[in-house]
């Protein structure tokens, strides 16, 4: 295992992942400010990303239970 430092990055459908610091995250991921190993990134997102559901999805069965 690399001791290489990782950055938890996010999109806007709240979806959480690791990518390496030396390099910029894809097109539509954000850093989220947290930099570490990747066990320290890992455990921060389970901390996280409690909901594993896009964001589009959350807000659809949100809006589907205030119409029922």
């Amino acid at each position: 295992m690399t001791n290489k430092l990782h950055s938890v990055v996010h999109n806007d459908q709240g979806q959480y992942s690791t990518w390496p610091t030396d390099r910029e995250p894809p097109s539509g991921w954000h850093r989220s400010g947290v930099t570490g190993s990747l066990d320290d990134c890992l455990d921060h997102i389970e901390k996280v990303w409690t909901d594993l559901r896009p964001a589009s999805l959350r807000a659809a069965t949100e809006q589907a239970g205030d119409r029922g």
